[in-house]
Formats: structure tokens, C-alpha cells, sequence
């Protein structure tokens, strides 16, 4: 408040008692009246402060309730406005720490069997010296001729069984196979007399029970007496109601069973293709589907019998019996059969490529096939069109034939001898 202070009015009275009374005269006349005048002047002031500051602070508790009135609204305004967003990326961060997580439990369990692959594969090497001699690339024989005579082998196959005694068939070692097993069955060996009359016997050899195989597939083999040395086994094959083969250098399918229930080789696809046979003969097979294409033959008989069979494939769920490959290898005969009886036996894909085979026939009988194809093969001995070294029998069936570009020309046995190595 602003304040106006009047100065009091100044004489020189040279009389003190002059001066006492004009003081006097001073403050009756301007001195008491101002003070006088002052104090409800001062009340004044008093009530209009009290009534601003109490108008004041009410405007400054209105503006305060007011702002966070706003800033409540505001805020559920973001909230709502955020709330889509929020939805859309919370699986994106979800996910995201789920991929870290995944990542983290995949680095380990990927460095676990990485581990677990290097020490397999040193606990091999230190087993079997034949193991490592394979792993570096060398066949079944060279292997055995470097541990054995310390030189390949020169002349057909030496079977030592101290050797062979880790023998497998994805290793492409001649056994008989209980499949799925990669080892050759023991008992198997023993009961079928497996080297027992025939030291040298050098067969591949497939035993199909209850348990259904995925795939079995045989690639870039030679068999029979193709190489030097090899010699196929006594296995004359009749074909009930089909074609007589004095000896087989491959021989797959159901066996007849003497005093029992005969049985059947059950397979959803089979391929034969780019093989070499002297003989080619498929008797008492049914399928769907049936493509034979492209095959080469010196004298060819393709009879295209027509059948109700159905489309067909092989399942066993958990239990059904993982792939056995094998690729490369030298075998006196190769032989895949059922022969416990009223079991047929069960394969999901069989696949048999590049077989060179010499001295006996490539011989299927007794299958049961969703789809077959016999493509690119070539067939014959070089004795004329007259006598039919590529024979599908009429017995054999099917729903669906697609034949095409078979052509008859003069082919004969391989010129060439081959070692076994």
C-alpha cells in the first residue's frame, strides 16, 4: 500500500516555552488527527488483505482441482490410446523372449551333440582301426587287405572275422542283417550257416520280420563274378507259376515256406534303376502302378496283365525301423527275403541303383507293390532276341501300366573284369 508522509511544518520559535506550546499547537492540529485517522485506515487494510488472500487461495485450490482433474482425463485418455497398441505389440515381445530362450536352449543342445558326435567318433577310431580305414574313404576289401596281409586285396574277398567283427551295413559290409539292425544278426548267421559251409561267402543278406523298414536303399554296388575272385553261392531260384533261375546274383521277395504260411514282400515304392543284370525276371507281383521305361534288353517279354490291386504304403508309427542306406561295395550275391512264416515282410521305399551285376539273374517274386518303376536298365548275354533275358511274367499284375521306349538290342556280359577294391 502506498504511503504519504507529509513532513511536518518547521518554525523557529527562539522561546523554549514558545517552543513547548507550538509543539503542542503541532500535534493537536496534525500529529493526533493523523494517527487518529490512521487506524481504521489500517483496519481497512486488514479486511481487504484477509478477503484477497482468502479469494487467492480458493482460485489457486480451484485451478489445482481443475488441473488434476485434466491430468487424470489426460492420462486415462493415453491409456485408452496406448491400449491397442500395447495388444498389438505384446505377442511381438513375447515372442521375442521366447526366441531368446530358444536360441539359449538350442546353442547348448547343439553343442552338446556336437560333443557327444566328436567323442563317438573318437571312442570308434580307438575301437577299431577297420572303422577308421573306412572312414578315410577305402572299401570293405582295401581295409581288410591293409590290416590283414598289409596290401590290398588282390584276389576276391578275404573274410576275417576278427576284422570283421564291427561289420555294418551302411559301411557296406557283406552279413546277414536283421533289420533294422546295422549289425549283422549273429543267430541269423549261425541258423542260415552264413560262412559256415562257404568261408568265402561274401552275401548281403536282408531278414524282414514284424518290424516295417522306412527305406532300404543299395546304390553303386557290384555283384556276382563282376570283379575278380567273386563267385556266386549256390541259389538256384524256381518261381512258383514263373521263370527258373539257376543261380541269383540278386534275388528279393516273399519265400515259400515249407509246412507253413508262405509269405510276401510288402513295399509302398520300389525303384530299379541304371542296373546291369544278365537276367531281369519279376513273377507273382501285384501293384497299382507298374512304369517300366527306357530299358535296354537282348530279348525282352513284357506282359501287361491287368489287376485290381490298390494303392498301397507302409506305416509303423514310433516303432517302424529308421533308413538303411548303404553306398558302395563288392558282394558275391545280394539276397532280401521274409522267411519266418505267415510275416511278410514291410518296407516303406525301396530303392536299388547302379547294381553291376554278373553270373546270375536279378530275380522279384512273390511282392505285394503300391508303385513300381523299372527304369534305364540294361539286360542280356549277347545269345540273340529268341530267348527273353528281360521277362515280366504274366503273373505278375497291376492296375496301371505305363510302358514305353523298351527296345531290344544285342548286350552282353561286361568286358571288362574288375578288382575287388
Amino acid at each position: 500500500m502506498l504511503r504519504i508522509r507529509l513532513p511536518r511544518p518547521r518554525v523557529n520559535v527562539p522561546n523554549l516555552h514558545l517552543r513547548w506550546l507550538w509543539m503542542l499547537l503541532v500535534r493537536l492540529a496534525w500529529a493526533w488527527p493523523r494517527r487518529v485517522a490512521r487506524t481504521p485506515l489500517r483496519g481497512v487494510r486488514w479486511v481487504l488483505r484477509w478477503v484477497w488472500l482468502r479469494v487467492a487461495a480458493t482460485g489457486r485450490g480451484i485451478w489445482w482441482v481443475i488441473r488434476a482433474v485434466g491430468r487424470f482425463f489426460l492420462a486415462i485418455g493415453r491409456g485408452i490410446i496406448a491400449t491397442p497398441g500395447a495388444i498389438w505389440r505384446s505377442p511381438v515381445k513375447a515372442y521375442k523372449k521366447s526366441v531368446v530362450w530358444r536360441n539359449w536352449l538350442l546353442e547348448k543342445v547343439e553343442y552338446l551333440q556336437s560333443e557327444s558326435a566328436k567323442w563317438k567318433t573318437a571312442f570308434n577310431i580307438l575301437k577299431s582301426p577297420y572303422s577308421f580305414l573306412r572312414m578315410m574313404g577305402l572299401s570293405p576289401q582295401m581295409a581288410i587287405g591293409l590290416l590283414a596281409v598289409g596290401g590290398t586285396a588282390g584276389t576276391g574277398v578275404i573274410v576275417n572275422e576278427t576284422v570283421l567283427a564291427d561289420r555294418s551295413f551302411k559301411r557296406g559290409d557283406a552279413g546277414v542283417y536283421a533289420a533294422p539292425l546295422d549289425t549283422p544278426s549273429a543267430a541269423l548267421e549261425e541258423m542260415l550257416a552264413f560262412r559256415k559251409e562257404n568261408k568265402n561267402d561274401n552275401t548281403l543278406r536282408i531278414v524282414l520280420g514284424v518290424v516295417p523298414v522306412r527305406e532300404i536303399k543299395i546304390e553303386n554296388v557290384s555283384v556276382g563274378t563282376v570283379y575278380t575272385g567273386g563267385a556266386i553261392p549256390s541259389s538256384a531260384h524256381t518261381s512258383a507259376n514263373g521263370t527258373a533261375a539257376t543261380s541269383t546274383a540278386v534275388l528279393i521277395g516273399g519265400t515259400v515256406v515249407s509246412g507253413g504260411t508262405s509269405t510276401f514282400l510288402e513295399v509302398g515304392e520300389m525303384l530299379l534303376e541304371k542296373s546291369r543284370c544278365s537276367y531281369l525276371y519279376f513273377d507273382n507281383t501285384t501293384a497299382h502302378t507298374i512304369n517300366v521305361i527306357g530299358n535296354a534288353s537282348d530279348g525282352q517279354s513284357i506282359n501287361q496283365t491287368p489287376g485290381t490291386s490298390r494303392m498301397r504304403a507302409i506305416g509303423g508309427g514310433h516303432h517302424q525301423a529308421d533308413t538303411m542306406v548303404t553306398s558302395g561295395g563288392s558282394y558275391d550275391r545280394i539276397h532280401i527275403d521274409a522267411p519266418t512264416t505267415a510275416i511278410n515282410g514291410k518296407i516303406g521305399k525301396l530303392t536299388l541303383s547302379n547294381l553291376y551285376t554278373e553270373g546270375g539273374a536279378c530275380v522279384f517274386d512273390r511282392m505285394k507293390i503300391g508303385t513300381l518303376t523299372i527304369e534305364l536298365n540294361e539286360i542280356g548275354i549277347a545269345d540273340g532276341f529268341s530267348t527273353k533275358e528281360f521277362k515280366i511274367h504274366e503273373s505278375v499284375t497291376a492296375a496301371n501300366w505305363n510302358v514305353s521306349d523298351n527296345v531290344e538290342v544285342s548286350i552282353g556280359v561286361p568286358s571288362e573284369t574288375l578288382t575287388n577294391e
